[in-house]
């Protein structure tokens, strides 16, 4: 499994920015399907390597927030 610290360590930011970026993205359905769909409230973020959410969680942190 790939953890939130992973994630965050990879795309060089807080794992506290990132659990941020990827709550409101989560919201974002029709942007990020797959991100709120395999993520259970009050657990911590994981995904399979490989796996449509992991995809959608490092573009959502690639993405400027601004944007």
């Amino acid at each position: 499994m790939v953890t939130l610290d992973q994630l965050a360590r990879e795309m060089k930011m807080p794992p506290r920015d990132a659990r941020m970026l990827l709550r409101l993205a989560a919201k974002q359905t029709k942007q990020y399907p797959n991100l709120g769909k395999e993520h259970v409230a009050r657990q911590p973020w994981q995904w399979a390597p490989g796996s449509k959410a992991l995809d959608e969680a490092r573009k959502a942190l690639s993405t400027p927030a601004d944007a």
